[in-house]
């Protein structure tokens, strides 16, 4: 069974992360070098992803789309389903692993692709959202 209701705290705790994070953005590449902002930017941003990878379970879950093998498989599922289209699930990969490079270092952390993100990309979990909510008013429909 779908529970709609934690999908929709846990968009509620995303748009809290990203209000944050947009009133934190800075305005250029120097001010993002202030280790506050930095250290803020790089923790809100795993904060969104993770709430985003957090939807996603629930979805694949609650909808008995089969067990993933990983987090990528969750957004395959997804897609087969279309529940997103597969731009979107390439998105959720990219960040899966941006994620990873921010919470693992698996990579030296780029301060300019961290603040080209958080200035051109933001926009990416808006676009999640509403296909997440276009999912569920869909399947209210449909009962």
């Amino acid at each position: 069974m779908l529970d709609e209701r934690r999908i929709l705290a846990k968009i509620d705790e995303l748009d809290g992360y990203l209000s944050e994070l947009r009133a934190v953005a800075p305005g250029n590449l120097e001010q993002y070098g202030v280790i506050e902002k930095k250290r803020s930017c790089e923790r809100l941003l795993q904060l969104c992803v993770e709430c985003v990878i957090d939807i996603c379970r629930i979805l694949v879950s609650g909808m008995r789309l089969g067990l993933p093998s990983d987090e990528n498989d969750l957004f395959l599922k997804l897609q087969k389903n279309r529940i997103v289209t597969s731009s979107m699930a390439g998105i959720l990969r990219q960040m899966r692993s941006f994620r990873n490079i921010l919470v693992h270092e698996y990579a030296a952390v780029d301060d300019e692709l961290v603040f080209t993100f958080v200035k051109n990309r933001l926009e990416d979990f808006d676009k999640f959202k509403k296909l997440v909510l276009k999912a569920l008013k869909k399947r209210n429909i449909n009962r």
